[in-house]
């Protein structure tokens, strides 16, 4: 059926279709939440994918508990912390974001949805931080653990000499720290993902696609946010405060 064909037989029969309902749906309704549910299938895969880190985490834990707790010492809580709170707070941000669209206020969600991506912004910056000084101190994962700065010599193929003890730790610290670095590396992977597609998001509100009527992008890319938020939640005193 044509276009034209189309809209006469939706006007015929009494259907309005606004130009954001896609062809295949008969009602925004159906729209939204197919799209949310979509999103939801989506979120549970991504919590089985992360689950088997957590699973893993679990079993070594609780093969070597000594020396996990003396390998999670050396990572600095108040950093974990502060990124904890700046990824609450973005969350919420994300949150009025939505409530703002709801509501037809354009300027309002355009603001929140810039605090939520400087949020962001923070969180990465602070990682950053705690990256860099594990790396000059040595504290990676597998051959490379005690070699400051990812050293030549324990990146080569051949290499397999690995110091006896860096801080106070033995080598089997390096799994700790392979699966803090797997771990919130992937959370890192997350987060960048989310601002990406947040920065759509926001682009699209600055086009005015979004209205009272409208507003399904900026709740499912806020529902993807909150699961970056989520997982950082138990991240955080998984790593940093029990060990």
């Amino acid at each position: 059926m044509s276009t034209a064909s189309t809209t006469e037989h939706d006007a015929a029969h009494g259907h309005e279709h606004p130009k954001w309902l896609a062809h295949h749906f008969d009602s925004p309704t159906q729209q939204f939440d197919s799209a949310k549910l979509g999103m939801w299938i989506f979120i549970c895969t991504e919590i089985l994918m992360l689950g088997g880190l957590f699973v893993a985490y679990g079993i070594f834990r609780g093969m070597e508990p000594d020396v996990f707790h003396h390998a999670h010492e050396h990572l600095n809580w108040r950093l974990g912390a502060v990124n904890t709170v700046v990824l609450l707070f973005s969350s919420l941000t994300a949150a009025l974001a939505v409530r703002q669209s709801q509501v037809g206020d354009r300027k309002g969600t355009t603001n929140y949805l810039v605090v939520t991506l400087l949020c962001a912004a923070v969180f990465l910056c602070v990682k950053y931080v705690e990256y860099s000084a594990k790396i000059e101190h040595g504290l990676l994962p597998g051959r490379c653990f005690g070699h400051p700065g990812f050293a030549d010599h324990c990146i080569n193929a051949g290499a397999s000499v690995m110091p006896a003890a860096v801080h106070g730790l033995t080598t089997r610290a390096s799994m700790f720290f392979a699966l803090y670095f797997m771990m919130t590396g992937i959370h890192g992977l997350h987060v960048v993902i989310g601002m990406g597609v947040l920065g759509w998001v926001l682009w699209r509100n600055l086009r005015g696609d979004f209205s009272k009527e409208y507003f399904t992008a900026v709740e499912i890319g806020a529902l993807y946010w909150h699961l970056v938020d989520l997982v950082w939640i138990y991240l955080f005193p998984l790593l940093y405060l029990v060990g």
